[in-house]
């Protein structure tokens, strides 16, 4: 039977996670796609699917324009046998031209991450953010985009002005994505200890 030190799977899973975002930052796509298990999935605002169709989402948008940024701070891992329940503090920073004018967008959430060990190594089975709060900045002072406050006020408050910028890009928009509170975040919630028992993991996201 294989024992596995807890310390050292935190710190891998860790690790995991760190290369998620730089790697997948630096557009280095062939060893982002090593961080994702053979089932791997990616839930988003603007796409949702497999690890491979993500990557090529990705692709495509940065030659579209799409500048997207992740910066991440504490974790807290949870390990059980061969899986874990990982969340991590993170900030998702947009540039973005918004009516005309050029601004950042920047999102402050968790990446609620289902880790599974797969020949050995961990890996990220699902990504599911966590949109708590956004704001959006100008980057000329003075300078304030004329928002459409009806389309403004259709996004969930999480990620709504996210939601905004990347719907004027042409992206469709996922309404039911996990909040700061509320029932959908209490289901993901559920899923994740089923998860840790377990059990198949049947998330959707709705």
């Amino acid at each position: 039977m294989t024992t596995h030190n807890a310390f050292e799977d935190k710190l891998r899973i860790r690790e995991v996670v760190e290369n998620w975002a730089v790697w997948r930052d630096a557009r280095d796509w062939d060893r982002f796609a090593t961080v994702w298990a053979r089932d791997g999935r990616m839930m988003a605002t603007w796409t949702q699917g497999s690890s491979a169709e993500f990557i090529e989402a990705s692709k495509q948008g940065w030659d579209k324009g799409v500048r997207i940024l992740h910066f991440l701070g504490g974790s807290s891992v949870d390990v059980a046998g061969d899986r874990a329940i990982v969340q991590t503090k993170m900030t998702i920073t947009q540039r973005v031209d918004v009516e005309g004018v050029r601004c950042d967008i920047i999102c402050t959430g968790r990446f609620y991450d289902f880790f599974v060990r797969e020949d050995g190594d961990w890996k990220v089975s699902l990504r599911q953010p966590i949109y708590e709060i956004d704001r959006l900045v100008p980057l000329e002072g003075g300078v304030w985009p004329e928002l459409d406050a009806e389309l403004l006020a259709s996004f969930p408050e999480g990620y709504r002005h996210l939601a905004y910028a990347q719907a004027r890009l042409g992206y469709p928009i996922k309404l039911t994505m996990p909040l700061w509170d509320g029932e959908v975040s209490e289901a993901l919630y559920r899923e994740g200890a089923s998860w840790l028992a377990g059990n198949p993991l049947n998330w959707s996201g709705e």
